[in-house]
């Protein structure tokens, strides 16, 4: 009887010293589950109006920074830049036109003086400048239709990966609403959420493990790039009449708030890819604080 009392006091304590170095651990390493990675998500979206004839993509596939993605209907905008064109022809016509008639005033008011009037002169150099402004005003139309013409092609910005693809040909697309997403491959990191009391030591630049949910057995090394400086406030919205929404909470309880902490991966196995939204545990290696008597010996040495 007092050998099993004995070996239950043994485990016991072993369980207890166990426990206590488990959150003496925790203490000096920061560790959530509470993870995510997260990632660059460009909305892809036409400038132009118009019906899709051609895609180039798939769901999620893999694009390169200037591939076609997809072409909308170019005729209507092939018209524009025509007709645009020929409104600068003419317009370089009516300066040509100004032109001439401005020449021959001045000559004859040279040759004659007093044949023409100076109201008249001054009418004529007003019809050369007017006939300018008018070619610049074509000139614009012109380079306008031309960049509508050119943006029914809509080809990637960035490496990435193409998901959420839901159109097909004959899609009507319309200029500046997003139709697409493309994640930027090269803008991954993970956000971790640590309780306020956890990261009162933790800093730019310190070491992190960061474990992937998809990947279990393949911890990877990290750094801690910045943390977070304010979260949104739950309490005090707008209510009814006027008066501000508060959540009531029991007050003997006093929950920390979630901080989040944006890590790094240093450097990625080509085994795995990260996918946005997916969970990752994350723990902090604490750098040290270095403390006054520190300093004090070091300066002594």
């Amino acid at each position: 009887m007092l050998k099993r009392v004995s070996l239950t006091t043994i485990l016991l304590l072993a369980a207890l010293a166990a426990i206590g170095w488990k959150y003496q651990q925790y203490l000096s390493n920061p560790w959530t589950r509470d993870g995510q990675i997260r990632a660059q998500v460009i909305q892809i979206t036409p400038r132009v109006t118009g019906p899709i004839t051609h895609i180039h993509i798939k769901d999620n596939s893999v694009v390169k920074a200037g591939d076609l993605l997809f072409e909308i209907d170019p005729r209507t905008y092939q018209a524009a830049l025509e007709k645009a064109e020929a409104s600068l022809a003419q317009a370089n016509a009516m300066l040509k036109k100004a032109q001439d008639e401005s020449h021959r005033g001045h000559s004859l008011a040279r040759r004659q003086p007093g044949a023409v009037s100076q109201l008249t002169l001054t009418q004529l150099n007003n019809g050369v400048e007017a006939a300018r402004a008018g070619v610049k005003v074509a000139q614009a139309s012109v380079e306008e239709a031309r960049l509508n013409l050119g943006f029914t092609k809509v080809s990637a910005p960035v490496d990435g990966f193409i998901t959420n693809l839901n159109m097909r040909v004959g899609t009507q697309v319309v200029a500046n609403q997003p139709v697409v997403a493309l994640v930027d491959q090269h803008s991954f990191w993970i956000e971790g959420f640590f309780k306020e009391t956890d990261i009162r030591d933790v800093s730019t630049g310190d070491k992190a493990t960061v474990s992937l949910m998809s990947y279990p057995d393949q911890p990877l090394q990290a750094t801690v790039e910045s943390i977070g400086y304010g979260i949104a406030h739950k309490d005090g919205s707008t209510g009814v009449s006027l008066l501000p929404n508060v959540t009531p909470t029991f007050q003997w309880i006093r929950l920390a708030q979630r901080i989040p902490v944006r890590v790094q991966i240093e450097q990625l196995p080509p085994n795995i890819q990260l996918r946005v939204g997916t969970s990752a545990s994350i723990i902090i290696h604490k750098v040290a604080p270095v403390t006054i008597e520190q300093i004090a010996l070091k300066t002594q040495r």
